[in-house]
């Protein structure tokens, strides 16, 4: 920075470069003026990719595994029993007091497909038991013994999408799109799509950008009125008028960034330039009325926000080459408080509203020659406990299951999987793992490995320590769930 530019240099830049962002800042201008601006900020992947890029379904609440695709018989043969003190003992519960009881599955399981996943009747579309299906579950490899250290919701859901159960670190997406940049320079490289009534517990720092630039954070996508707020030129502006706008304060921001050197007003330019994009690739990509009705009745689409839409609009977007594409459906949180939680209640809505378009996302991505490079996740922020919930020391009326962070279900399917595959193994009441453990970090390591990245050297300075979606703790990709 020169002379003349130190002279205009305020107390508030001083204070902040001082204290942490000045390695930072000019480590990340380099990065960004050497990435275009919004391309990858990488000087090439470490590994040949799978995945070009990511649907990811969080079902907010965290759905019981044990309801739906991790079938423990012993479980069935405890019903009612008291949980045994090895499982209460030194641990901490949401809900539970005293001795509750063990609970057995509530649902009835069946073998499916060629694979032979057991899988609950809950999910008839996604076991392929509807002709014309063929069987969706023979696509995906379940991890059944994904862990996590929180067992609350909202840090939970944080450890998921950041690797961190405090706020202020950048996403799987964000980390995505800075690492590959965008496919489509029209659309956000990283967009968001909400259905269930609520956003998540931890709001939108699951799609932050953290530390890393601005642009690289997901944008909301709304499912009502314009897809995209302030978007649209103000009434009485032109398509015209608008560009002359943007190209005065482009002007304005490089003169501004020559002087001061802020990184974060090459994140302008970019935001002011790319919104006047999506301008026109924004209506397109996100109206549904063009698909055929065929597709509809496929994915079960409603007239207002609904999971089926936000499927079908995942669809459309990771044909247009968005990367990172994340869903977020809430009302999963299985608990016996009332009957919009309960699992003979709630869950069983919840069930019904998922299962028909994910299966149908799976199979339209494979038909439309979309599978084979588009990993697609599933899964929630925790698991839930084998034993019935009760508060108080007293069981209740409404059937829930507690929070259980030490082994729960997640699974993937295309953009390089293992399809028809199980990675782990739960002991015999669904507890704890009995074989492979996979800790969260171990799930971000396999997924940056599909991308094409070594999570070890994907990495920025920042506060003293080379950040890593993966952490400081060692991580492993689970090799044996590549194809």
């Amino acid at each position: 920075m020169n002379a003349a530019a130190l002279a205009h240099v305020t107390r508030r830049h001083f204070l902040r470069d001082a204290s942490a962002g000045l390695v930072g800042g000019v480590w990340l201008s380099q990065q960004l003026a050497a990435a275009g601006e919004t391309g990858s900020a990488l000087n090439g992947l470490h590994h040949t990719p799978t995945a070009k890029r990511v649907i990811h379904l969080h079902m907010v609440g965290a759905p019981s595994q044990l309801e739906l695709f991790d079938y423990r018989p012993a479980l069935q043969k405890y019903d009612g029993k008291d949980c045994p003190q090895a499982y209460l003992e030194g641990q901490r519960f949401a809900f539970i007091q005293g001795v509750p009881q063990l609970l057995g599955p509530q649902f009835p399981f069946e073998r499916r497909g060629e694979s032979g996943h057991l899988i609950s009747d809950r999910l008839p579309h996604f076991a392929g038991a509807v002709p014309g299906y063929g069987c969706p579950a023979d696509e995906v490899c379940f991890f059944k013994t994904v862990q996590t250290d929180q067992f609350n919701h909202g840090p939970a859901q944080l450890m998921a999408h950041t690797g961190d159960p405090r706020m202020g670190k950048p996403s799987v997406g964000a980390w995505t799109t800075w690492g590959l940049g965008t496919e489509n320079e029209d659309l956000p490289g990283f967009m968001v799509l909400l259905s269930g009534g609520r956003p998540p517990r931890a709001g939108n720092a699951l799609w932050g950008a953290g530390f890393l630039p601005g642009v690289y954070q997901g944008v909301q996508c709304r499912s009502g009125g314009p897809a995209i707020l302030n978007v649209e030129n103000p009434k009485g502006v032109s398509r015209v008028a608008r560009r002359a706008a943007l190209d005065t304060l482009r002007e304005l921001n490089e003169l501004a960034h020559e002087e001061f050197g802020d990184p974060a007003t090459l994140t302008r330019i970019e935001q002011y330039e790319l919104a006047y994009r999506m301008q026109a690739a924004v209506p397109e990509a996100t109206d549904l009325s063009g698909e055929t009705e065929e597709t509809h009745k496929l994915y079960g689409t409603t007239d207002g926000a609904s999971l089926a839409n936000n499927c079908l609009l995942a669809r459309r977007l990771a044909e247009r080459g968005v990367r990172y594409i994340q869903l977020f459906d809430w009302g999963w949180d299985s608990h016996g408080a009332g009957k919009n939680e309960a699992l003979n209640h709630g869950f069983k809505d919840k069930c019904q509203q998922m299962d028909q378009p994910v299966a149908a996302l799976i199979y339209d991505l494979k038909r439309r020659g979309l599978l084979e490079d588009t990993l697609v996740i599933w899964g929630g922020e925790f698991g839930r406990t084998p034993m019935r919930e009760n508060r108080g020391g007293t069981t209740m009326a409404m059937i829930g299951r507690d929070h259980n962070p030490h082994a729960f279900t997640w699974w993937m399917a295309g953009g390089g999987i293992k399809p028809g595959h199980t990675v782990g193994e739960t002991d015999e009441l669904g507890y704890l793992p009995a074989e492979t453990p996979v800790p969260l970090r171990d799930v971000h390591a396999t997924v940056q490995r599909l991308l094409g990245f070594d999570h070890e050297r994907v990495s920025v300075p920042f506060r003293g320590l080379n950040q890593k979606l993966t952490g400081v703790q060692p991580a492993r990709v689970v090799t044996e769930a590549l194809a």
